[in-house]
């Protein structure tokens, strides 16, 4: 990164680090053919995967099931247009293993819309990149 660069890219490591530090992102996936996306409560697995809560029965949860999606998550500040965005592709699968349910049940991860059944769907990232966006000169007023 330049020294007046604002865009810094950011590795895999540092990527998964972030993602950790907030508990909405957007998943985009395909639904009636069309794109979509949606907000959803996730954590980061100890070994590097997206645990994602989705309502069960739901056209996500559906729509998630052994397909390729993308999720972003980011966290930005209006006021001095700094931050930091994180992309990932991969792999969604429903989680069917009891031990792997009773865990995420246990962590306290649940969809963003209340669901005291939920369905986890975990995404093996293929592709990660992220940027940092860094103060370059002074922030900007909301008009």
């Amino acid at each position: 990164m330049d020294r007046d660069d604002p865009l810094e890219e950011l590795g895999a490591d540092t990527c998964l680090r972030l993602l950790s530090t907030v508990p909405v992102g957007r998943v985009v996936y395909t639904e009636h053919a069309l794109p979509a996306v949606l907000p959803v409560s996730f954590e980061v697995a100890p070994d590097g995967r997206l645990l994602l809560a989705v309502r069960r029965g739901s056209a996500t949860a559906r729509g998630l099931d052994g397909t390729v999606v993308a999720f972003q998550a980011d966290q930005v500040d209006p006021v001095t247009r700094t931050g930091w965005s994180v992309l990932v592709h991969g792999r969604a699968d429903v989680l069917r293993d009891p031990e792997l349910v009773s865990r995420a049940l246990r962590s306290g991860l649940r969809p963003w819309v209340g669901d005291p059944d939920p369905m986890f769907v975990s995404l093996v990232p293929e592709l990660i990149s992220g940027r940092r966006l860094t103060a370059a000169g002074r922030p900007v007023p909301h008009s």
